[in-house]
């Protein structure tokens, strides 16, 4: 298994050769943050519709990172179907995917238990995405939602009161923080650049 992980990121960075200029001019620092303050205010609506009722706040939260979970299984399938990707680099989103399915499907029953509506996924045409043209470009594109979506669940654990959504949520953030790293080594970047999830 180990040897397959090496000779996955090894075929990744063989592919790859984005510079730290390129990852930017694609992915776009202002876009990363125009995502993050995005998710951070659906996190606080969630919350305000909620006032009062914690159960409901939680439940309106962990329906926003579903929707998260949509956008992430989407964009993996939109890469997948691209024709873009090395085999290598394409079993990885598979696998990235199929865990994003995991989450989907754990927050939508957990939703459903609590006797609440999972909200739905979007069309594909709906997610307004930017134009993916080569390998490179779907994985800056998949690092940026990971980043935003490990931002948002850490967003999400200041606000959940549910001691056992807060723990599927905390599971959910280090899952996406693992797949965030993986697709910053394959872009030439460091896996970990800071000792905290900002």
């Amino acid at each position: 298994m180990r040897d397959d992980r090496r000779t996955i990121l090894a075929a990744v960075d063989s592919e790859m050769g984005a510079t730290r200029r390129e990852i930017v001019k694609v992915a776009g620092v202002a876009g990363l943050a125009t995502l993050l303050a995005t998710l951070g205010t659906q996190i606080r609506q969630a919350q305000a519709e909620s006032s009062g009722n914690a159960a409901a706040a939680d439940l309106n939260i962990l329906n926003v990172a579903l929707g998260l979970e949509h956008e992430a299984i989407a964009a993996y399938q939109a890469g997948a179907e691209s024709g873009l990707l090395a085999k290598p680099v394409l079993d990885v989103a598979v696998l990235f995917q199929g865990q994003h399915k995991q989450h989907r499907d754990a927050l939508a029953a957990t939703i459903r238990k609590a006797g609440a509506v999972p909200v739905e996924p979007k069309m594909m045409k709906d997610y307004g995405w930017p134009k993916l043209a080569s390998q490179s470009d779907v994985l800056m594109f998949a690092a940026k939602l990971e980043a935003g979506a490990a931002s948002a669940y850490l967003g999400a654990l200041k606000a959940i009161q549910n001691k056992d959504y807060l723990t599927a949520a905390a599971a959910i953030m280090g899952n996406e923080a693992q797949h965030l790293a993986v697709l910053r080594h394959a872009l030439g970047e460091s896996p970990a650049p800071s000792a905290f999830i900002s």
